[in-house]
C-alpha cells in the first residue's frame, strides 16, 4: 500500500503538467472591420464574472459580409438605441470569424433589464429560433468561451443565456442554440478545453 502513493502523485503530477493553456484564438480587432466607438464613461467598468450568450436575432443569409453586419449594427445601436459601441465585447460569424466588440473593460448594453456589470456578452450571428448554429460558430464559441474563463478567472458555472440573465423578457440566444447551453453540453465542452 505504502509504495502506492508515490505512483498516484507521479500520474496526478505529470497530468498536471500536461495540462496546456487555452491559447488565444485567432481575434479580428475592432480596427481592422472599421470600428468607430464613441466614449464610455468610466463609471460603466466593470470586473466580468459572467459570460452571457447571444445570438442576433435576424436569420443569417450571408448576403453581406460578416464585418459589414457588425458595422451596420454599431452605427444602428448609436444612432438608435444612444449605446456608444457595440453591445457585445465578441461577435461570431457563421464561418466561425471572431470580430472584436466592445472593450472587455466596460459593461454591456441590452435591449432588456437585468444588472448588465459583470457581464461578458459574446453573440453569434444568426436567429437560433430559426435557424441552427454552425459547426463552426459552436467550436468557435467554446474556443473563445473557454480562453476568457481562464484569461479572467471565470467559473464555467457562470456561462449562461441571455435568458438566463433576464428571465421572462427574451428568448435570445434561441432554442437551437440555448439547448446547448441548457443540456449542459456547452459547459462540458468549455470544461474540456480548460482541462487540454
Amino acid at each position: 500500500m505504502h509504495g502506492v502513493w508515490p505512483i498516484v502523485v507521479l500520474i496526478l503530477t505529470t497530468a498536471a503538467t500536461a495540462r496546456q493553456p487555452v491559447p488565444k484564438p485567432r481575434i479580428i480587432p475592432a480596427a481592422e472591420w472599421g470600428s468607430t466607438p464613441q466614449a464610455i464613461p468610466d463609471q460603466r467598468r466593470h470586473t466580468p464574472k459572467f459570460v452571457t450568450i447571444h445570438h442576433a436575432g435576424v436569420v443569417w443569409k450571408g448576403d453581406r459580409s460578416p464585418a459589414e453586419f457588425v458595422k451596420t449594427m454599431q452605427t444602428w445601436g448609436q444612432r438608435e438605441k444612444n449605446w456608444p459601441d457595440l453591445p457585445y465585447h465578441f461577435l461570431i460569424a457563421p464561418d466561425g470569424t471572431i470580430f472584436e466588440g466592445r472593450p472587455l473593460q466596460f459593461e454591456p448594453d441590452s435591449n432588456t433589464r437585468y444588472p448588465l456589470a459583470g457581464n461578458i456578452g459574446v453573440e453569434m450571428m444568426g436567429d437560433f429560433t430559426k435557424q441552427r448554429p454552425s459547426t463552426e460558430q459552436l467550436q468557435a464559441c467554446a474556443h473563445l468561451v473557454a480562453w476568457l474563463c481562464q484569461e479572467l478567472s471565470i467559473d464555467p458555472a457562470n456561462i449562461r443565456g441571455h435568458n438566463d440573465a433576464a428571465p421572462g423578457q427574451t428568448s435570445c440566444p434561441g432554442t437551437d442554440l440555448y439547448r446547448y447551453l441548457e443540456s449542459g453540453e456547452f459547459v462540458a465542452w468549455v470544461r474540456a478545453l480548460l482541462e487540454g
